[in-house]
């Protein structure tokens, strides 16, 4: 089954807790404290693989947890370091934020993608220890690991698509042009799941031309799965746009052309910008009166016109020949640039609750909605830490503060954040 959308719930590991310990050992007296830290949570991830073609995997697990780390023991050791989870995916998938839909990942190169990043881990009490306290009997706990509901979208990554209503001989042409062995046969919607074919141009030139399902009006809005079809159109590098010139099925074919068109602008304005090579199939079926109309028409959109019969392949060679030569001329198939999620959904997530405590005159906060927004927080960037402070007052953790007593120069501790407290 072919399935190109899963929406996931990712969960990287918590950090191990800080122990609380003292050394013992025979003749060394006050040996002091040596209590280890927590070992890392692991991470959450991803990695493209090209021996999977479709995320129908994550239709049946939903949800991904790596592991926590250790805690701390006595004698500084420090607690084992959780075990990341690598999630594999398709080459081409689109890793987006749920909410927001704000792109994270391309998974279309060879380098991982950490989605999740597994929690610190706590410190034990061997850092606590100061000349006026020598013996700390508290430790840190280890941080959440990150969270997040992310939205999978596998996009082929192909250099052409085939464009057109259904059963005008998209199937075909991609069979006489490739190796692809498509399912052929005279009736509706026949091709149901894209299909990849590699048309080879000689020893070292080839490239791939993806056969999309047949679109029908409607599509950019979703009619006849026209989203999950459209989606595979947006990485192309040109489009090869084909029409039953012969009507063979009441239809005109300038209006199929516009109207295949209009839905593209519909679903995305930037597939207008594609460039596109209209081929005329099934010329055997029609009249010179509608070889003239048409090829006419497509001219005046400034569009390069090849004549075809798909079946027998006369004209394909030409097609395919001026397909290679276009590519050549044009850019590396699109990558997705990383968004990162805006800090408006992050700070609209939470929770508000926190917990304030208290040890050796210091002040920790702790708030797993507040992790989130200090890993994007910049601290080198003035707005971006005004923006922190309106977080921490809106939430009600400095009126917390105040009622706690806190004083000015007092130290604040959140997560990996310390400064000193100024009213």
């Amino acid at each position: 089954m072919f399935v190109d959308s899963a929406k996931i719930k990712i969960k990287a590991g918590n950090g191990g807790n800080g122990a609380v310990a003292f050394h013992r050992e025979k003749y060394v007296a006050s040996g002091g404290p040596d209590g280890g830290d927590g070992g890392k949570g692991g991470d959450i991830i991803f990695v493209a693989d090209d021996h999977l073609a479709t995320l129908a995997d994550f239709r049946y697990k939903r949800k991904y947890t790596a592991e926590n780390g250790a805690n701390g023991e006595g004698g500084r050791r420090s607690g084992k370091s959780g075990k990341s989870l690598t999630i594999r995916v398709p080459r081409g998938t689109i890793i987006k934020e749920a909410e927001s839909g704000a792109v994270l990942a391309d998974m279309s190169g060879d380098e991982p993608f950490i989605c999740a990043k597994g929690g610190r881990g706590g410190w034990g009490n061997q850092h606590f220890a100061t000349p006026t306290r020598q013996a700390p009997r508290f430790a840190r706990d280890g941080y959440p690991g990150e969270e997040w509901e992310v939205i999978l979208e596998l996009k082929l990554l192909a250099d052409v698509g085939l464009l057109g209503f259904p059963n005008v001989g998209k199937s075909t042409l991609i069979s006489v042009v490739s190796e692809a062995k498509p399912v052929i046969a005279n009736y509706h919607f026949t091709t149901i799941t894209p299909v990849l074919g590699v048309v080879r141009m000689g020893p070292e030139s080839s490239f791939v031309m993806a056969d999309i399902p047949g679109l029908i009006e409607g599509a950019g809005e979703g009619v006849g799965l026209g989203h999950r079809f459209l989606r595979h159109v947006e990485r192309c590098r040109m489009l090869v746009h084909i029409v039953d010139v012969s009507g063979s099925e009441g239809r005109d074919p300038i209006e199929d052309f516009k109207i295949i068109n209009k839905e593209l602008e519909v679903f995305n304005p930037e597939l207008t910008k594609c460039p596109q090579i209209v081929a005329a199939n099934k010329i055997d079926l029609a009249t010179d009166e509608q070889l003239e109309t048409f090829r006419k028409f497509i001219e005046e959109q400034g569009l390069q016109y090849f004549e075809i019969i798909a079946p027998i392949q006369e004209g394909t060679q030409e097609l395919i020949n001026a397909v290679a030569a276009k590519l050549n001329e044009l850019p590396p198939i699109k990558r997705f640039e990383s968004e990162g999620v805006p800090m408006e959904i992050l700070e609209k997530k939470k929770d508000t609750g926190f917990k304030i405590t208290e040890m050796g005159g210091d002040y920790y906060i702790e708030a797993e909605w507040l992790l989130k927004i200090l890993n994007k927080t910049d601290m080198d960037d003035y707005e971006s830490l005004q923006y922190l402070q309106r977080v921490l007052e809106s939430s009600g953790i400095f009126e917390e503060l105040r009622n706690r007593g806190v004083q000015e120069g007092d130290t604040v501790i959140i997560y990996d954040l310390e400064f000193q407290y100024v009213p």
